[in-house]
């Protein structure tokens, strides 16, 4: 910790206990934690999980370090949840102060730190959407993602990888991947044949996906 001594002098040490939710996802923070000790479990909390319940753990922060910075050099939500998993003593450092000494390192620095960030929150977006997600829902949110705008007021899109890749990138084998796009067309939510994909019904697909209507419903 004694490189981070001096930034983190003013700020109060908090101690709690096994069980303790110290970040939600989706949800923004106005401050940065940094773990002097214990165990903080990284992941996904389940709807309606008991209080600390990790439902899909992605990986652990033990102290001394920062709990996940991304957020805060990249100024948004936090991707993950994190759980105490026993006793955590730390110090909980203000938002504009951590992003205020980020600013005054030099702009190469600061540029490398903000490139690194962003690639792993995409890394983790990616594992949070696969694990917390079925294969219908992970299959929607791809469709959306690589869908273009189409002149005549749908979206399309061309696909450019082969099956065993975009299965591979979306957690599932081929076979499933091919019997959802089955399905999705079944239910007039895509059209197409062969590498053409044609999206009928953008509302469905997001849905499907768990995400919010375009019109913020």
């Amino acid at each position: 910790m004694h490189s981070v001594q001096p930034m983190l002098a003013n700020c109060a040490v908090e101690t709690v206990q096994a069980g303790t939710v110290l970040l939600q996802r989706s949800v923004a923070s106005d401050s940065v934690l940094f773990i002097e000790r214990g165990r903080v479990v990284v992941g996904i909390v389940g709807q309606g999980a008991t209080a600390g319940y990790m439902d899909h753990p992605l990986g652990f922060v033990d102290g001394p370090g920062w709990l996940e910075t991304t957020a805060a050099v990249l100024n948004v939500p936090s991707a993950v949840d994190a759980v105490a998993l026993n006793e955590v003593r730390f110090r909980r450092l203000p938002l504009l102060e951590f992003q205020g000494s980020l600013n005054s390192t030099i702009p190469i620095v600061r540029s490398m730190l903000r490139d690194i960030s962003r690639s792993h929150r995409q890394q983790t977006e990616q594992t949070v959407s696969r694990r917390s997600k079925d294969a219908q829902a992970r299959c929607a949110e791809w469709l959306l993602r690589e869908s273009v705008d189409c002149k005549h007021g749908g979206s399309s899109f061309r696909i450019r990888e082969n099956k065993r890749d975009i299965a591979a990138q979306l957690g599932i084998v081929p076979e499933t991947l091919s019997r959802v796009l089955s399905q999705l067309r079944e239910q007039k939510l895509i059209s197409g044949r062969g590498r053409l994909v044609d999206i009928l019904d953008t509302s469905g697909l997001r849905k499907l996906a768990g995400l919010p209507d375009s019109n913020g419903t």
